[in-house]
């Protein structure tokens, strides 16, 4: 980065996702972290109806639910149009009016969950030629998907728990039948988890068939397909990545969650939850767990962070990979940040990488040929 420009960073944040308000977390701690003597940022909130929006202090309007201060904003799908458009304020009998905004260099999307994490912003800011953090649009969509992500990576070779897929028409037809066949295929405990979602939201723990049928209602309540998967007697083992062509993994970490499982209260509401760093497995178990790491980063073509989390089985010792996280949480408390610091990278060092890794890969996309002549090129 240069010493003599600061980097215009626009940061995203909020969303439509029932996420909502970790984003927000994770935006107030990457916020505090960044070093003002090298970024000029600016804030873009995104409220639970889906309004872009800008002004004084989005983070702080949208975590306290007063819009009143706030103006609508836009980014337009558009290359060379680096900015953030904002609503002037409304002239009786006048439509609406869009003046430029903010302009920046680069876009830090800290978007949990649908709309956000599943490749659709990063489709904007493709379509816009704009650099961000993280994964693309495939890796997003495909991570995102549990399901679709299942099969990739069974098909790379790399361990998952069986699974069945059904719709949320299928539950809310015949939960019961629903049922029935998951509890044929698997033992108790079962799990229902949304197919796209995140922080454990609508994830259920079923351990009869009673509550199997109450917990397929209560997952597809956040999406309109679900996941069902046989409860494995786990270790919950997750490891940090970072890179684009020649990712590397961090140290590896376990989550001791102060509930049955690391639900989303055992995550950011009960306290008593544990964070072992590095995990008290074998180092040969360890080893495994961050080769499947980039293995499965480079799967499904990531690109500058995920966060992979596995299940070890405490019976058999078999890691098996649970979840890609391509947007991981960034609060204080969170997990990959964590590892990497344990691996020696401090928090405001990651965030320099993320965003030299975000400008690094969109030089790659510019050596993209967007036109074509006809005529092969002789070498």
């Amino acid at each position: 980065m240069s010493r003599h420009k600061k980097i215009r960073l626009a940061l995203i944040f909020g969303g439509r996702s029932a996420e909502h308000e970790v984003s927000l977390r994770s935006a107030q701690s990457v916020l505090k972290a960044m070093d003002s003597e090298k970024y000029d940022v600016t804030l873009i909130g995104i409220s639970k109806s889906g309004q872009w929006l800008a002004g004084a202090d989005p983070l702080k309007s949208l975590a306290a639910g007063d819009l009143s201060g706030l103006s609508n904003a836009a980014l337009l799908g558009e290359p060379g149009r680096r900015e953030l458009l904002v609503a002037a304020p409304p002239q009786p009998n006048s439509p609406m009016r869009l003046t430029a905004g903010a302009e920046f260099d680069v876009v830090f999307p800290l978007l949990h969950g649908p709309y956000g994490e599943d490749g659709t912003v990063q489709g904007l800011l493709e379509l816009a030629d704009l650099p961000y953090v993280g994964a693309g649009v495939l890796a997003s969509a495909v991570a995102m998907d549990k399901a679709v992500c299942k099969q990739l990576l069974r098909a790379a070779g790399l361990p998952v728990t069986d699974w069945q897929l059904v719709s949320r028409a299928a539950i809310q037809a015949d939960a019961a039948a629903v049922a029935t066949a998951a509890a044929a295929a698997f033992a108790f405990p079962i799990f229902t988890k949304p197919c796209n979602l995140g922080s454990s939201v609508g994830v259920i723990k079923a351990h009869t068939y009673a509550e199997l049928v109450a917990a397929l209602r209560e997952s597809a309540r956040y999406d309109r397909r679900v996941l069902i998967e046989p409860g494995v007697n786990a270790r919950e083992i997750e490891v940090s990545v970072l890179g684009n062509a020649a990712p590397e993994a961090s140290v590896v970490g376990e989550v001791v969650p102060v509930n049955e499982f690391y639900d989303y209260a055992a995550k950011y509401i009960d306290e008593g939850s544990a964070l072992l760093i590095p995990a008290p497995i074998p180092a040969e178990t360890a080893e495994a767990a961050r080769q499947y790491a980039v293995a499965a980063f480079q799967a499904i073509d990531c690109a500058g962070l995920a966060r992979v989390d596995f299940l070890l089985d405490r019976d058999s010792g078999r890691l098996y990979l649970n979840e890609i996280n391509t947007l991981p949480g960034f609060t204080s408390i969170s997990m990959y940040p964590k590892l990497w610091e344990a691996s020696g990278l401090s928090y405001s060092d990651l965030i320099d990488r993320l965003v030299g890794l975000a400008l690094e890969r969109q030089a790659d996309r510019d050596q993209t040929v967007k036109s074509y002549g006809g005529r092969a090129t002789q070498l």
